[in-house]
């Protein structure tokens, strides 16, 4: 029998006994056979909905997602499942993220497997991650690409140093209740310390910013340190992160005693997930010494923390340790969307100043824009401009632009945001139990 009859035999055989689950499990172990992958997605969703403990058809819907490419889809699932101890799948887990590029957490994840059970050993996937020469270096060693790392260290560069910010929140499209939570946070404090003295209250303490990336968090926390005249740093994943063990950790304390020596300052970490991830996925790595170093930093261990103001923004909130989230800490985690209608227009105005321009409409090309970022944005502008030189070109008479212009670079530019979206709305879905997410689960309207 071919692979269409057996299917269709399958679905005959389903639709007369719709409750018949070990069927349901043949068939969408068939149609992911056959390379039917999203009919086999389908199949295993209904399975799950009756059945959501059951571990092979888990795996088995992560695996299919897998192979249309939804990756994080995959590991979501798959996530889910290693924490209730299914060792088959963190191996899984491993391969997906193997997949997306990240053969550092590919090789803890396969490695934390292997240890608590033996049995779902893979030589192939064992050898691709390197885990065997690992072995031969040391269990305290880090892995670099999947292979061990010699320890050293040598001379590092020269960190940031503090700088002043003329940017101020006037300055910023927008984003009303996140300037209102960090004027409550931050900025009121600083102005006002009398008073949170008198309630035993220190000036500081952090906020985590989340959301698709080209939104303006950075800017967002210049603005902050414009708006209470105070230093800012800025502090990016290659200014902490040395390849060299033990360097990172020297790096942050040091990144974090020329905050204090300059206070007030605004502390900004972006892409903060890579210095944050979840520690239990650390086990053997050096990266969880660094993760101990950034708590006990923002703890303010042997330290005074008070006006320092810690920011950080990250595009992967789901992939941060949940000390981070503790009181003290990163106790308010905020949701960064992109602009509306009318910052949108806001910030087409910017974009176009010193332009020529004939009465363009920006509300009009805002409307047209839902969900686009800053970023984005500006692509739009940058393509309407690419457009009218080449006309330009081609005339010899430059003209200035107009909202057509910006209409038409506006439907050709897709926004980037979109897959940020999709991505996000998996663990809106399916890892929001504490409530972390409600207010991007509000913007989606779920």
């Amino acid at each position: 029998m071919d692979a269409d009859a057996t299917i269709r035999s399958l679905r005959e055989a389903l639709t007369a006994t719709p409750a018949n689950q070990p069927l349901r499990r043949l068939l969408a172990e068939t149609l992911f056979a056959y390379g039917h992958y999203a009919d086999a997605e389908k199949e295993s969703l209904a399975f799950l909905r009756q059945e959501p403990k059951d571990e092979m058809v888990g795996i088995l819907l992560a695996k299919s997602y897998r192979a249309q490419d939804k990756h994080s889809a995959a590991a979501i699932v798959l996530e889910q499942l290693a924490d209730r101890g299914s060792h088959r799948a963190r191996v899984e887990l491993a391969r997906t993220l193997l997949a997306e590029g990240d053969v550092e957490g590919a090789a803890r994840q396969y490695r934390k497997a292997v240890e608590a059970d033996p049995t779902v050993r893979d030589a192939d996937l064992g050898s691709r991650l390197g885990i065997d020469l690992q072995a031969a270096g040391g269990d305290d060693d880090e892995v670099v690409d999947g292979r061990v790392r010699q320890a050293s260290d040598p001379a590092g560069d020269a960190l940031p140093r503090p700088m002043r910010s003329d940017v101020k929140f006037l300055h910023v499209g927008g984003l009303a209740r996140l300037k209102d939570e960090i004027r409550k946070k931050i900025v009121l404090p600083m102005q006002r310390p009398d008073l949170y003295k008198a309630y035993g209250k220190k000036t500081g303490g952090g906020i985590l910013m989340y959301g698709p990336p080209g939104c303006g968090k950075t800017f967002l926390a210049k603005a902050t340190a414009g708006e209470v005249d105070a230093s800012f740093l800025s502090i990016g994943i290659h200014d902490v992160l040395d390849m060299w063990i033990g360097k990172s950790e020297r790096n942050l304390h040091a990144i974090f005693e020329s905050a204090r020596q300059h206070r007030p300052c605004v502390l900004f970490f972006d892409e903060v997930d890579a210095l944050g991830a979840a520690r239990n996925d650390m086990k053997h790595s050096a990266g969880r010494q660094t993760i101990n170093q950034f708590l006990a930093e923002l703890d303010g261990l042997g330290s005074d923390n008070d006006g320092l103001l810690v920011l950080a923004a990250t595009n992967a909130p789901w992939h941060m340790d949940s000390a981070f989230r503790r009181p003290g800490r990163f106790d308010r985690v905020i949701f960064v969307p992109p602009p509306d209608d009318e910052a949108r227009a806001d910030i087409l105005r910017l974009l176009l100043a010193g332009k020529p321009q004939d009465r363009i409409d920006t509300a009009a090309v805002a409307k047209k824009t839902d969900r686009f970022s800053g970023a984005d944005l500006k692509a739009v502008v940058d393509r309407a401009i690419e457009a009218k030189l080449d006309d330009a070109l081609r005339s010899g008479v430059p003209e200035p632009l107009t909202t057509k212009d910006l209409l038409a670079a506006a439907k050709a530019q897709k926004p980037t945001t979109a897959e940020w979206f999709a991505t996000a709305k998996n663990y809106v879905l399916y890892a929001n139990d504490a409530g972390l997410y409600d207010d991007l689960k509000d913007f989606l309207k779920l």
